[in-house]
């Protein structure tokens, strides 16, 4: 069974699947053509994709932001705003910190069953298939492991629950197989406004280190609802927000499900 990951397979993460369900969809093709063209490592290209599917959201509340610079680095990206050239710093927001290794390892897993149905029929199982797993099953445990990968794909293979999966439900896709946790709101699951505070206060450090040459540098914290280390419900005193000193001329807090914006300076 294949361990590695190769270029092709971070090109074809899940979260660039979720770019076909966004209305603004042609910026965003030709957003990843420029990335494509650029000089950058492979690697870094698919870092850079993968940002700029965060920033979706974002696009929608401010449509006249024209990106021009997908390869700095401090700040992430370039952009034009009413003839001001604007540095945008992105950064996602962990909500939950002992789910961002299981999650890691969960996309590692979900890889190796996706190669195994891939090598025998991609045209049979292409799809999306979101699955939901028992409770008492153990992710970081390495014998363990590859019998999940083998309940995984029997599981999907036969259309039926099998071993670590408690169910399993398939969306259209015409081209790959993708393989996915079960999407699940916890209608009490909070985000603390001091973890977006305390991300402020790290970004802040570095500020000096940013381009000087723009007119205005934005920061942009994003939850990723697609992530289940990512996502929340609701922001816990969020009236705390309103205390923000930095030197950033504009914060904003977004999640990419929804849109929801939050202006925070």
């Amino acid at each position: 069974m294949k361990k590695t990951f190769s270029e092709e397979d971070l090109i074809k993460n899940l979260s660039l699947y979720y770019l076909n369900r966004h209305l603004k969809k042609k910026p965003i093709e030709k957003y990843h053509r420029t990335i494509d063209e650029s000089q950058l490592h492979d690697r870094e290209k698919y870092r850079k994709k993968s940002e700029i599917l965060l920033l979706n959201s974002f696009m929608h509340h401010f449509p006249e932001v024209k990106f021009e610079d997908f390869t700095c680095e401090s700040p992430d990206f370039i952009a034009k705003l009413n003839d001001k050239k604007i540095g945008i710093e992105l950064t996602e927001v962990i909500n939950h910190l002992e789910m961002k290794k299981v999650e890691s390892t969960l996309n590692k897993i979900f890889r190796q069953a996706e190669i195994l149905l891939e090598q025998e029929d991609t045209t049979k199982y292409r799809g999306v298939y979101f699955l939901e797993f028992h409770t008492n099953v153990r992710f970081d445990n390495l014998e363990q492991q590859e019998e999940n990968i083998i309940s995984i794909y029997k599981s999907i293979k036969r259309n039926k629950a099998v071993g670590c999966v408690k169910s399993v439900r398939k969306s259209f896709h015409r081209r790959n197989v993708f393989i996915t946790h079960e999407y699940n709101m916890n209608l009490f699951d909070e985000l603390c406004s001091e973890k977006i505070l305390e991300l402020i206060e790290k970004k802040n450090e570095k500020f000096p280190y940013y381009d000087t040459s723009v007119d205005e540098c934005w920061l942009v914290i994003v939850s990723d609802m697609n992530s289940i280390a990512s996502r929340y419900t609701f922001i816990q005193d969020k009236e705390h927000l309103n205390e923000v000193k930095s030197p950033f001329h504009k914060i904003f807090h977004l999640e990419n499900l929804c849109g929801n914006i939050t202006s925070i300076k």
